[in-house]
C-alpha cells in the first residue's frame, strides 16, 4: 500500500478506485434522513405500493422554467420525493419535469391548457424573469402532475386544498402533503375495482344541483357509486362499504333506524351530515330581518347517543367566519355594500392533527350545530373540525339575525374556545335496538338474510353537525360551483378535500391516508434577533473564513519553513 501510494501512478488507482465505488453506490443506494421530522423518509403503505408496482408510472410534473421562489421550492420538495419513490419503485417510477405549452403556438397552448383545466387543474397567473437584465413576463404557471398508468390518466394539484393566502406556511403544508398525493393517485390507478359507496335517500335529503359537486367529483369520480331509497330495501346490503347521509330534513322512523343500526353492526361505515335545526339563508333574506332557528325533529338523538355523541340544540358563531355581502349605510339614496365575516358561517379547522383534516385550508359551514361526546364503552372519540377559540353558542330558541354584533359586550362573549363540529368515532359499537326487538321482529330480520346483532364489529363512523358542510352553491350564470366556495369571493375552501378523506379513511385499507400525518417544520429566522445581531453575523460569515485562511497559511509556512530549516 506504502509502495502503491508513493508510486507517480498513484491517482490512476485513485481515479478507478472512486469509479468503482461511485458504480457500487448507483447498485445499492444509501441514503439516511437526519430530519427530526423525517422529511425525506416513506411511509410503510407508500413504499408497499411502490415496490409492488408490476407496470410504468409515467409522471409529469407541471414545474418547470422560470418561477417565483415558492414555486421552484415546491418544485425542488417535488424532485427530492420523486427521486426516493424511483428508489423503491426502481424502473417503475418514470418522472420529468416539463413547461406546459413550451414551443407551442397560441392554438396549440390554448387546447393543451383546456385539457389541463378538464383534468382538474388551475392555472396560477405569475411574473418570471426569463433572461437577466430583461423585464418580468406574465405567464401561467400550472403548479400540478399529470399520471398514468395502465392507459388511465388522472392529475393532482399540488396546491389543492391548502390555503393560497398563506404564504411559506401554506407552501410548506403543500410539501408535507406531496408524499400523499402521488401515492394515492397511484393506488386510484392501479386499482381494477372500486369501493361502493352510497348516498342515502328518503328522508328529504337534497338530490338537486346543491350536491353536484359532491356527487361528480367526489363520488362518481373516485367510487362506485348508487344512491340508496332507504325505504326500497329491506336491509342494507353489504356491497354498500360506506353510506353518506346528507342533511335529512324529515324524521327517521324506526323501522329506517333499523336498518342503519344492523347496517353499522355489520361493519358499515356511516357518514352523518346533520342540522338539527332549520336555519337556512333564504329564510333571512325573506324576512329581511332575522328569524328563529327550530328542531326538524329527526329523530336521531337517541342513535347517535348509543354511539356516542350528541348534536346539540344551537347554533356555533365565530369572528373567524366566511364572508357575504352586507350592507353597511347608504349614500345618495343608495345602499353600501361590503363584503364582512358573518359569524353563523365558522372556517373550521382541525387540532387534533388526524390525517383526515391535517394541512388543511379552512372548512366552510354553514349554521352548524356543537357535538358533545358521551360515554361509550369501547369508542375511541376524535374531533376532527373545531371552531376557533373565539367562539360561542347559542342556545334553542336561537335568534338568527343580519345584526349579530351590536355592540362590544357581544364581541366579548365569543369566549368559548374550540367547540367541535365534526367528530371520528372507531370502535365496537352497541345496538341501539338491544332488548328492544320481539322475537317475531328478529325473525323477520333474519328471514330477509341477516342476523339481529347487539354489538358491532371493529367499525368507524364519522358524524358532522352541519348539512352544508358536502354542499354547493347555484349561481344563475355559473350553475353549480365546487364544494366550499364562496359565491361572491370566489374563493374555495377545503370543503371537497375534507369529504374525500372522510370516504378515504371510512373504505381504503392499504393505509396511504396516514401519509397525511407528516408533519413539516418550518424553520424560519427570526427577523427581530437577525437585526439586533445584523454586524456580528456579516462579520462572522464574511471575515471569520478570511482569516481563517490566512491563519492556516501563516501556520502552513512556519512549519514548512521550520522543517526545511533542520534539514539544513
Amino acid at each position: 500500500m506504502k509502495q502503491l501510494l508513493h508510486s507517480k501512478y498513484y491517482w490512476i488507482f485513485l481515479l478507478i478506485a472512486i469509479v468503482i465505488l461511485n458504480w457500487l453506490a448507483g447498485l445499492w443506494p444509501v441514503r439516511a434522513d437526519l430530519t427530526a421530522e423525517g422529511r425525506y423518509t416513506l411511509s410503510k403503505p407508500t413504499r408497499k405500493l411502490l415496490s409492488g408496482l408490476q407496470e410504468p408510472v409515467n409522471i409529469d410534473v407541471l414545474l418547470s422554467g422560470e418561477m417565483p421562489a415558492g414555486f421552484r421550492k415546491l418544485s425542488s420538495s417535488t424532485n427530492d420525493l420523486l427521486e426516493e419513490f424511483k428508489t423503491i419503485g426502481k424502473s417503475n417510477i418514470r418522472f420529468r419535469f416539463i413547461k406546459p405549452g413550451e414551443g407551442m403556438n397560441d392554438t396549440a397552448k390554448a387546447v393543451l391548457y383546456d385539457s389541463l383545466y378538464q383534468l382538474g387543474l388551475r392555472p396560477t397567473n405569475i411574473k418570471a424573469q426569463t433572461k437577466e437584465g430583461e423585464a418580468k413576463e406574465e405567464r401561467l404557471v400550472f403548479p400540478g402532475a399529470v399520471i398514468s398508468l395502465k392507459g388511465r390518466t388522472t392529475a393532482i394539484d399540488l396546491l389543492q386544498g391548502v390555503s393560497s393566502e398563506g404564504g411559506l406556511e401554506s407552501l410548506n403544508k403543500a410539501e408535507a402533503l406531496l408524499e400523499y398525493k402521488f401515492a394515492n393517485a397511484i393506488k386510484q390507478l392501479q386499482q381494477d375495482t372500486v369501493p361502493m359507496v352510497g348516498y342515502l335517500d328518503g328522508n328529504g335529503e337534497p338530490v338537486s344541483y346543491q350536491v353536484f359537486d359532491l356527487i361528480d367529483h367526489v363520488l362518481k369520480k373516485n367510487y362506485a357509486f348508487r344512491i340508496l331509497p332507504v325505504d326500497s330495501v329491506t336491509i342494507i346490503p353489504p356491497v354498500f362499504k360506506a353510506l353518506i347521509i346528507v342533511k335529512p330534513v324529515k324524521p327517521f322512523t324506526d323501522a329506517q333506524k333499523l336498518k342503519l343500526d344492523q347496517y353499522v353492526m355489520q361493519g358499515g361505515k356511516i357518514i352523518w351530515m346533520i342540522d338539527n335545526l332549520y336555519a337556512e339563508m333564504d329564510s333571512l333574506q325573506r324576512v329581511q330581518n332575522e328569524f328563529i332557528a327550530f328542531d326538524r325533529g329527526l329523530n336521531l338523538e337517541d342513535q347517535l347517543f348509543k354511539y356516542g355523541v350528541r348534536i346539540n340544540q344551537d347554533l356555533v358563531q365565530d369572528l373567524n367566519a366566511d364572508r357575504i355581502p352586507s350592507v353597511v349605510g347608504s349614500v345618495g339614496g343608495k345602499p353600501q355594500i361590503q363584503v364582512l365575516p358573518w359569524p353563523y358561517f365558522p372556517l373550521l379547522t382541525n387540532y387534533s392533527g388526524h390525517p383526515v383534516a391535517k394541512n388543511l385550508d379552512y372548512v366552510l359551514s354553514q349554521f352548524p350545530n356543537s357535538i358533545d361526546t358521551v360515554e361509550a364503552k369501547g369508542i375511541r372519540k376524535t374531533v376532527l373540525l373545531a371552531t376557533s377559540p373565539e367562539s360561542r353558542i347559542l342556545a334553542t330558541p336561537a335568534r338568527v339575525s343580519w345584526q349579530s354584533i351590536q355592540s362590544e359586550a357581544d364581541l366579548r362573549t365569543f369566549n368559548k374556545g374550540a367547540v367541535p363540529v365534526a367528530v371520528l368515532l372507531e370502535g365496537n359499537f352497541p345496538s341501539l335496538f338491544n332488548n328492544r326487538l320481539s322475537a317475531e321482529q328478529k325473525a323477520e330480520w333474519q328471514n330477509a338474510g341477516q342476523a339481529i346483532s347487539t354489538l358491532s364489529v371493529p367499525n368507524k363512523m364519522i358524524v358532522i353537525a352541519d348539512g352544508d358542510i358536502a354542499l354547493n352553491a347555484v349561481t344563475e350564470k355559473e350553475g353549480p360551483l365546487p364544494m366550499g366556495m364562496n359565491a361572491y369571493t370566489k374563493y374555495q375552501y377545503a370543503n371537497r378535500e375534507f369529504i374525500q378523506n372522510c370516504i378515504e379513511y371510512m373504505v381504503d385499507e392499504s393505509g396511504i391516508l396516514e401519509t397525511r400525518s407528516k408533519d413539516f417544520t418550518l424553520r424560519l429566522l427570526d427577523k427581530k434577533k437577525l437585526e439586533e445581531g445584523k454586524t456580528r453575523w456579516q462579520l462572522i460569515n464574511i471575515a471569520l473564513p478570511v482569516l481563517i485562511i490566512l491563519a492556516f497559511g501563516f501556520i502552513y509556512q512556519w512549519l514548512r519553513k521550520r522543517r526545511y530549516q533542520k534539514k539544513s
